[in-house]
């Protein structure tokens, strides 16, 4: 993993950006660290970080003078700020603030920080850093939400004891382990996953029982979109299958719009034959009513109980995993597990009964995380021709999730191909 990691960053010109948070100071070993693995490495500073770290020691740690004004005249003199936006490889600000991710995702450039972010083409990552509670506020989810939309990568942010004494999600990962994404992760031009074609089911069914009402669940569809822009942002060809949720489609992805388990189904048996990696993100109905009624279901006086008549779903995810003499073969088989509670059992026995090759386990009962929150947590489990395996993800926002997954699914596949 370490000569994979040198080779992965030595040469690469790294733009720091440092905006005003108390993690500040975690910039500067930050700094240390991507000089030791052999990058070259620029800093710019916004006015308010200045207040908790120098540039001067920035300077010294990378050996390069330190930018913090938009309108430096010595500088502009040969339009130093398109300069630099050109020079970098990957921009990777640390720590991000709430203030900066809003004006990011406004498209805003009223400081030489923003204005490079604008006007690079570069490969483009943050560390988000601040207070629990701003964390957690809509507004930042949706600024997160669309910075990833629009290419950034967030690592993180981790929980823990903060500054302001608080509990939680908020606090900017550590410097080793923000290098050690770098070092790892595939870059731009870089794809993991080029040539593969990795199909994703998402959201809920509905199943109608009269013209205006159904049977359906609380997913939201965000885990699976999630995996689709994470898969797409690996090179893969992305087929997303979607129940119906309100979400945009990722970049890069070719969603096909479903509404019953039965729709579902037959859309996953057509893609699953040309499919490299199936992923079962779908909280797909297991009943169906027996017959929809082509009138609407009215009350009638003196009737306290409505009986209903259902029938199972077809199970698309096991349909998948049995496709073993199917023409076109079978893909690797990737099902979730959302439960409240026996969390390893279920999904073991699952994972075995419908002989999936990977299962990523929810326990959807905690508070703030799985259906309709911007966080998760899960257990993937595994089994090959070597055993069985297992990797503990703690929680995080859910593209980060999903690429944890993808790596893992991708590292299976490398060693163990189906087709």
């Amino acid at each position: 993993m370490a000569t994979q990691s040198a080779n992965r960053l030595a040469g690469r010109r790294i733009l720091l950006g440092i905006s005003a948070g108390i993690a500040a100071y975690k910039s500067a070993q930050l700094a240390r660290l991507l000089k030791q693995a052999g990058c070259e490495v620029r800093v710019v500073m916004t006015e308010g970080a200045q207040a908790f770290i120098t540039p001067l020691t920035l300077q010294a740690l990378t050996g390069e003078p330190v930018r913090t004004s938009l309108l430096d005249p010595e500088a502009e003199a040969g339009m130093g700020h398109i300069e630099l936006a050109r020079w970098a490889d990957i921009i990777l600000i640390a720590p991000a603030t709430a203030d900066l991710m809003a004006r990011l995702a406004q498209g805003m450039a009223d400081d030489l920080l923003t204005t490079l972010c604008l006007a690079s083409e570069a490969e483009k990552v943050m560390a988000p850093a601040m207070n629990q509670a701003m964390w957690r506020h809509v507004a930042t989810q949706r600024n997160a939400e669309r910075l990833a939309q629009d290419g950034w990568r967030l690592l993180g942010p981790d929980s823990g004891d903060q500054a302001c004494g608080d509990v939680g999600p908020g606090r900017m990962l550590e410097p080793e382990a923000i290098a050690a994404e770098l070092l790892t992760a595939p870059g731009k031009g870089q794809a993991a996953a080029q040539g593969l074609h990795i199909v994703i089911t998402a959201g809920p069914t509905r199943e109608p029982l009269d013209p205006v009402r159904y049977l359906s669940n609380h997913s939201s569809g965000k885990m699976g979109f999630a995996l689709a822009a994470a898969a797409a942002e690996l090179g893969a060809k992305v087929s997303l299958i979607s129940g119906p949720v309100s979400l945009p489609t990722p970049a890069g992805v070719t969603r096909i719009e479903v509404e019953t388990a039965l729709q579902m189904h037959e859309a996953s048996q057509q893609l699953a034959g040309e499919c490299d990696i199936f992923i079962g993100c779908a909280a797909v109905a297991d009943y169906r009513a027996e017959t929809a009624a082509e009138h609407k279901i009215k009350k009638r006086e003196g009737e306290e109980t409505l009986t209903l008549r259902l029938i199972k779903n077809p199970d698309i995810i096991a349909a998948v995993a049995d496709r073993r003499d199917a023409a076109g073969g079978r893909p690797f088989v990737v099902g979730f597990a959302a439960e409240t509670r026996d969390l390893e059992a279920y999904a073991r026995d699952k994972l075995e009964r419908k002989r999936l090759d990977m299962i990523v386990a929810n326990d959807v009962s905690t508070a703030g995380l799985g259906f309709g929150a911007d966080d998760n947590a899960a257990l993937l489990m595994w089994r090959d021709g070597q055993g069985e395996g297992g990797e503990s993800l703690p929680p995080q926002p859910k593209l980060e999730l999903a690429r944890a997954v993808l790596r893992q699914a991708l590292s299976r596949l490398a060693e163990h191909p189906v087709h």
